[in-house]
């Protein structure tokens, strides 16, 4: 769709208001004779051929009556009232459509700038990976059908793909275990491997 600045009246319905709000106030009586197109162009500062445009909007809604020789004349304060109330109406539904573009614009502009955060997320995850693509995991051991076993018996890296580089018992720190090492509750993992090797630790351990 393409982008909306502004909703504007043109000169003629602006002209049309006036005079019709003229009438709704009885600046303009029922019956009164209205000047000439040339003298209301000059009135409002428009156009002739836009004070004609805006006579036969009034002589469309029935507000005023042209007679050939005669003029416009005031046929109608009632709809007078009625144009004036329709168009504050719509007047009101187009600055809430404005209000609403505006809203989108600046909603499109956020998911914009969020889009090129994100960017510049992943961009530097993949730069981080890059330096430091050996950055170990943890993981907590809470589960306990795994506990007292040793790593051999676990097969861990066959089950996860994970390399543990080290293991913290209690205040101990455990580096390079050996494949005997036994796993007990509250033990911390360190480990290494791909994006998703944490989430599969933490299954084979703590989802009983």
């Amino acid at each position: 769709m393409p982008k909306v600045e502004n909703i504007v009246t043109s000169k003629y319905q602006k002209v049309a208001l006036e005079i019709a709000g003229r009438i709704a106030d009885g600046k303009y009586q029922v019956g009164d004779k209205l000047k000439s197109r040339s003298t209301i162009a000059s009135n409002f500062g428009v156009s002739p051929e836009t004070a004609r445009k805006a006579i036969n909007v009034l002589v469309d809604l029935g507000i005023l009556e042209v007679r050939q020789g005669s003029g416009s004349t005031v046929i109608s304060q009632e709809k007078a009232e009625e144009f004036i109330t329709q168009f504050d109406s719509e007047n009101n539904i187009k600055t809430l459509s404005k209000d609403i573009i505006a809203t989108i614009n600046y909603q499109k502009k956020a998911m914009d700038s969020m889009k090129q955060m994100i960017h510049a997320f992943m961009n530097q995850t993949s730069l981080a990976k890059k330096h430091y693509p050996f950055r170990p995991y943890e993981l907590t051991v809470t589960g306990t059908s795994k506990l007292g076993q040793s790593l051999a018996d676990l097969n861990l890296w066959h089950q996860t793909g994970a390399t543990i580089i080290a293991i913290q018992h209690e205040e101990n720190l455990i580096l390079s275990p050996g494949p005997y090492e036994t796993i007990q509750a509250e033990d911390i993992l360190y480990m290494v491997g791909d994006d998703q090797v944490l989430a599969r630790v933490d299954t084979f351990f703590n989802q009983d």
